[in-house]
């Protein structure tokens, strides 16, 4: 078989040789032959020196004889994975066949030139014949818009229920996605409902037309929502001034805890978080996610990091479960579950969490890791 293997190497060293029309021709057939010969029984070692000898060649012969080999593996069954995965990675006019046709390319080999390589690569993956999820979180991932119009208009792709909520809040303020969306046999008829809001007349037509959906209800959704913008509205410009006065007493110097009680006594729960999300130099709607979130939780740890003191936290926890009942744990059990945490909580400890939410908001639950360290 040795024998054979260097037979079959010295015809491929020759014809790389020949620099003709005729040479090159060659050189492809021959090595697509090999490459896609079922009918040969290698060892592994032996298929492993094969697979490095022609994957070198590959990477020296010129883009003409790559193209040409790309069109010939892109069908094939049995063609090493390391090179088709090496002309998946080539020029795009090389890839291309093997991006869109290739069942050899695994969703790994995907997701890898999806973040590696060109638009063009994305968007031949995009419409490949089937798209794993895990393909298409990378594509989406992308955040572009032709990439992900290629994705939402392949019927042949598999999109998870996660992503797909996602695009369709997306669609809200990305046309392209709207239509594509609609005409997705796997779009969950509340998500459909969702899109009637704020698509064109002609496509909430379409939607009333080819999903199960009530259009005098759809029509009393839009006015609803219509008047929730509204309000929305608002509260945005109420949110503004609170901030704008937060920002001013923080450079005064008089954000203490004193003045977060007085402010809750008042009632004003907007200005109460305004002024807690500067002392935490927070996003307010960062702030306000952590203060509501778990129970008292986020309470606990903010409080902590500012070193409000024990009385203080007990004040600020009843006023707000009063005011917010629906959003902070509003049982007798609660107050006493917060103020365990309070006590064994530390300053320096609530602080490194503080600075994680900065990064990522969603960080709450890793104070849980920090207090069950075992303590040595």
């Amino acid at each position: 078989m040795k024998t054979v293997i260097a037979t079959d190497i010295r015809k491929l060293v020759d014809l790389a040789r020949d620099k003709s029309s005729q040479g090159r021709a060659s050189l492809v057939s021959a090595i697509g032959d090999l490459m896609d010969d079922s009918g040969r029984i290698l060892t592994l070692q032996e298929k492993a020196l094969m697979n490095d000898i022609l994957k070198k060649l590959i990477q020296d012969v010129a883009r003409p004889i790559r193209k040409a080999l790309a069109e010939k593996l892109a069908q094939s069954h049995n063609a090493p994975h390391e090179v088709v995965s090496l002309l998946a990675n080539d020029e795009f006019d090389i890839a291309s066949p093997v991006l869109l046709n290739s069942d050899l390319l695994s969703d790994e080999d995907l997701v890898e030139i999806v973040r590696h390589r060109t638009l063009s690569h994305r968007l031949a993956i995009a419409m490949r014949r089937s798209v794993s999820t895990l393909v298409s979180d990378a594509l989406v991932g992308t955040n572009s818009v032709d990439v992900i119009k290629a994705l939402l208009e392949n019927h042949g792709a598999q999109i998870s229920d996660a992503t797909m909520a996602y695009l369709v809040q997306q669609s809200e303020n990305v046309d392209e996605f709207q239509e594509p969306l609609l005409r997705r046999s796997d779009l969950p008829v509340d998500l459909s409902k969702k899109m009637y809001v704020w698509v064109s007349a002609a496509l909430r037509q379409y939607i009333v037309e080819n999903f199960p959906v009530d259009k005098s209800e759809l029509d009393l959704t839009v006015a609803k929502v219509a008047e929730e913008v509204s309000n929305q509205d608002e509260l945005r410009r109420g949110d503004d001034a609170a901030m704008a006065l937060a920002e001013q007493l923080a450079r005064r110097n008089e954000l203490t805890a004193d003045m977060l009680v007085k402010t809750l006594r008042r009632g004003e729960i907007a200005l109460f978080e305004a002024m807690l999300a500067q002392m935490l130099s927070l996003r307010p709607q960062v702030a306000r996610k952590l203060i509501y979130e778990d129970g008292g939780e986020g309470l606990v740890i903010g409080c902590r990091a500012c070193n409000i003191n024990r009385t203080d936290f007990t004040a600020l926890f009843l006023m707000l479960q009063r005011a917010r009942p629906n959003e902070l744990a509003n049982n007798p059990y609660q107050l006493s579950r917060s103020m365990e945490m309070f006590d064994r909580l530390k300053p320096e400890t609530a602080r490194k969490v503080v600075e994680r939410w900065k990064i990522n908001p969603y960080f709450l639950k890793s104070i849980r890791r920090l207090e069950q360290r075992p303590r040595g």
